[in-house]
């Protein structure tokens, strides 16, 4: 199944989106804009906002008009909001319909936005579980949960939703996305909520949302981290391209280093990083900390290096192709990522 959030389609094999979300107040205007259009040049495909109030749904229509990629309206309880954002011109709405209060009110919402083509994500949070699914394994319970709200709205004929099953915990988290699978085929939002710092938070991510995606569970994910949203960006893309399922970019690896390593390969591997970072177009660079190992372990990148003490060795798909004197290296590297 597909879902169409403004101008990006996810689902049924479409590209993988990434998204993030603001932590600035929605009702500071300038500031939502200004760190909306960071992230969408960091590479943000869809971003949310929180819509807490009438005054944050009215400053809504005007932080839209000033960004590119779609808004996503962050509602807990008042469906009054979710029409409201509605109408400010988010692209999707983030509620779940149980917490709407009467079904006359989810009915509402449901009929609003299919007249209009504006999906509903709903949101499953393993911190926020309705009591009848208290003696039920965490996993199971957010599982439930999550197909008791699709089915609210399949009651009254609303299929165009996206659904999310997150847990601060990566292995009840990974375990409700594999249930949830199984039980429907509506677009999954995939992500560990709560992850936490950088560090601690880009371990738990790589490990939950790798997981899944490796299993082909996913079809936009969100990485959460108590961290600048730009960097949630980055990390997400990292994750698709470690699998292969991010847009066209150059791939630098290098190795561990030991005793037999002359040449800074770290320093020398940001270099190369740095260097290729914007180049769009798939290849393999390797930067290898000795020639005894460094051309045979690294003989599928497209090219690479690996250090001696006095001069370095320039390989092509395994192959030595030039031997070059380590003051040169550096010009050496950047003369073969020129002819990418």
């Amino acid at each position: 199944m597909k879902v169409k959030i403004g101008n990006v389609v996810i689902g049924d094999g479409e590209k993988i989106a990434i998204q993030s979300m603001c932590n600035t107040k929605t009702t500071d205007i300038e500031g939502s804009i200004k760190q909306i259009l960071e992230l969408e040049k960091y590479g943000c495909d869809i971003v949310r906002l929180s819509v807490p109030d009438k005054e944050s749904s009215i400053c809504l229509k005007e932080i839209i008009k000033g960004v590119h990629i779609p808004v996503v309206a962050d509602i807990h309880f008042d469906y009054k909001l979710a029409i409201a954002a509605c109408d400010s011109g988010a692209s999707k709405i983030r509620i779940n319909p149980g917490n709407i209060g009467d079904e006359s009110k989810v009915k509402y919402v449901a009929d609003y936005l299919n007249e209009r083509q504006i999906p509903i994500r709903i949101g499953v949070n393993g911190g926020s579980l309705e009591k009848q699914y208290s003696n039920l394994p965490l996993s199971e319970a957010m599982c439930k949960s999550a197909l008791g709200h699709i089915a609210l709205l399949e009651k009254f004929n609303f299929y165009n939703t996206i659904i999310s099953v997150k847990s601060s915990d990566v292995k009840t988290c990974v375990e409700a996305y594999r249930l949830l699978k199984k039980s429907c085929d509506y677009p999954l939002h995939i992500g560990v909520t709560e992850a936490g710092i950088y560090e601690k938070g880009v371990i738990k991510s790589a490990i939950g949302i790798g997981s899944l995606l490796l299993d082909g569970i996913g079809d936009t994910i969100r990485v959460s981290l108590s961290d600048e949203p730009y960097k949630e960006v980055l990390v997400a893309k990292e994750i698709l391209n470690s699998l292969n399922l991010g847009a066209p970019y150059v791939e630098v690896i290098s190795c561990p280093t030991c005793a037999r390593t002359n040449i800074d390969v770290a320093g020398l591997a940001r270099m190369v990083v740095d260097a290729t970072q914007d180049i769009k177009k798939s290849a393999k660079i390797a930067v290898m900390g000795c020639v005894v190992n460094g051309p045979g372990e690294a003989q599928r990148c497209d090219f690479g290096v690996a250090g001696g003490k006095d001069k370095s060795a320039i390989f092509v798909k395994g192959q030595v192709v030039k031997t070059v004197n380590n003051e040169d290296l550096i010009k050496e590297i950047l003369a073969f990522i020129d002819k990418l």
